[in-house]
């Protein structure tokens, strides 16, 4: 076969790849990890490739190919977004506590309810972190190898989908979020958010949730079933 008709093939190969990667995306209703579409290719099919190919397709379309975390979605063109309604009802609208709490879990994570109370200097409810639990937006990670193993909190892969950020190391400095009022004066001066990592991976000094401690902060009930 000549290098014309190997080109040819490698480029129908590719477009079917594509085609694959565009269904599986478009059908789901959250995003799609990335491993999840490789093995829905065909066997060979360079994923990376495809995904590239796919979003370059969609680069000046009015709906985008976005990465999430790991994953990857459609989503309206940042430049037309004024133009859609927000059809569904608002996740509970957060206090200025939850705000804050919810950006200093976002720009400290892990971290524990102690050191959420440090940074922000004044006492955090358990209310205000069960509100933002039900969001969906933060998660209990682990327990900090510490007196008492206190929960650890992070984000989730829903708060960067909510907020159209493709990792955490994307996230707006400290002064966009004072500017817009996510952190208040209470938060001292010299504070400084470490560098975040690129996953979400426990880290040294946090030991995972068991099932004995999911029970514990009634996540399930003593039998193992998960609570609704």
């Amino acid at each position: 076969m000549t290098t014309e008709g190997l080109d040819a093939l490698r480029e129908r190969a590719l477009f079917e790849a594509e085609r694959i990667a565009e269904a599986l995306i478009f059908a789901s209703s959250g995003p799609v990890a990335e491993s999840l579409i490789a093995a829905k290719l065909p066997q060979g099919a360079p994923v990376g490739v495809v995904i590239r190919r796919l979003a370059e397709s969609y680069a000046h379309r009015g709906v985008n190919l976005v990465r999430v975390g790991d994953a990857w979605a459609f989503r309206t063109a940042a430049d037309l977004g004024f133009l859609i309604r927000q059809e569904e009802t608002e996740v509970k609208k957060l206090s200025r506590a939850g705000l804050e709490v919810l950006s200093t879990i976002a720009y400290h994570q892990p971290v524990t309810r102690a050191e959420i109370e440090d940074v922000r200097g004044v006492a955090t409810s358990k209310g205000t972190l069960d509100v933002l639990l039900e969001t969906g937006w933060v998660r209990m990670r682990g327990r900090r190898r510490s007196p008492g193993r206190p929960v650890t909190y992070g984000t989730t892969q829903a708060f960067l989908d909510h907020f159209g950020l493709e990792e955490l190391r994307d996230l707006p400095g400290m002064d966009e979020l004072k500017g817009a009022g996510l952190l208040s004066g209470r938060v001292p001066s010299n504070f400084q958010p470490p560098v975040l990592p690129a996953n979400d991976d426990l880290t040294e000094d946090e030991d995972p949730l068991t099932q004995m401690d999911l029970e514990e902060l009634g996540l399930l009930t003593p039998m193992g079933e998960a609570e609704d």
